[in-house]
């Protein structure tokens, strides 16, 4: 691929992971978390089903795949976005983007776990790194902020997702995986909002375009772009480049909500980067299965 277009569109698809953070802030005064939620990946996954359908991708042919791509959605959609959104009421983008894209660090603590995965020593060291940005970052806020907890569960709900797709996302075409995985997560919210909260949603300008923004640009525009990308690069060096994220996050954080680049903030994030650094740095194209390699296809 030629260096302009890949430094391009990495810079696109990375900065829309990020940014989606500050995103959902503004639009939090319009609408209830998880009814926001919902209607973005309601929305993002009709438009994705209409078209595989149109271009007759191959879909699962029996429950049983039904039930996987439902269960990779419980957690990457549901699991991971709900938590995002509920996390973004009491902290703010910058921490929350910076604690769900600890997500790579996690990978590999349940990938050794549960699937006896080895890494390198270099990448036990970035996990090192990341945790000690975590405290960081964190250390001097731990005073009950319910959205410290979501933002955390935002990354471990990201990391188990990542496990499932490796497991058994081989079983289907990417394009109808992520598909139906929003469309199956954005219900499971919607019911999720009507039991958990008092769900509203003020139409008018500001909330129709953040919505559209979110569902077109943060979520199917980034996901094309971040899976063109892995399909059409290195994976494993593509996937380096992950740490980019979090870095937006704070900045559009910064610009867009005024909020304080605080010095445990920026010192936190530089080790988080890091270590996300070098936790994807290993993945080169000599060995192509690898999970990020495989999964960073379900973004947020």
């Amino acid at each position: 691929m030629n260096i302009y277009k890949f430094t391009a569109l990495l810079v696109l698809t990375t900065f829309l992971m990020g940014s989606s953070f500050a995103i959902v802030k503004l639009g939090l005064p319009y609408a209830s978390p998880l009814l926001l939620a919902a209607l973005r990946f309601i929305l993002a996954g009709i438009m994705m089903a209409v078209v595989v359908l149109a271009l007759k991708r191959p879909h699962p042919t029996s429950k049983e795949g039904w039930m996987k791509i439902l269960t990779i959605g419980a957690f990457q959609t549901a699991g991971v976005m709900g938590c995002i959104f509920l996390s973004l009421r009491t902290i703010t983008a910058s921490e929350s983007s910076i604690l769900t894209f600890t997500n790579p660090l996690l990978v590999v603590i349940f990938a050794t776990i549960f699937t006896k995965a080895r890494y390198r020593l270099y990448q036990w060291c970035g996990v090192f790194l990341g945790l000690i940005g975590v405290t960081i970052t964190m250390g001097m806020q731990i005073e009950g902020k319910i959205g410290i907890l979501f933002g955390i569960l935002s990354a471990v709900f990201w990391a188990i997702a990542t496990l499932l797709a490796k497991k058994w996302g081989v079983s289907f075409d990417t394009w109808v995986l992520s598909a139906y995985q929003m469309l199956f997560g954005g219900l499971l919210l919607l019911m999720a909002s009507f039991v958990l909260e008092q769900p509203f949603f003020t139409v008018n300008v500001h909330s129709v375009s953040i919505l559209l923004w979110l569902s077109i640009f943060s979520s199917i525009v980034q996901f094309a772009g971040w899976y063109y990308l892995l399909q059409n690069s290195d994976p494993g060096k593509t996937s380096a480049f992950l740490f980019l994220a979090p870095f937006f996050g704070v900045l559009t954080g910064w610009v867009l909500l005024n909020e304080p680049l605080k010095p445990s903030l920026v010192v936190g994030g530089l080790f988080i980067i890091a270590g996300i650094y070098l936790v994807n740095r290993n993945f080169t194209a000599k060995s192509n299965k690898n999970i990020r390699g495989e999964t960073l296809n379900d973004s947020i």
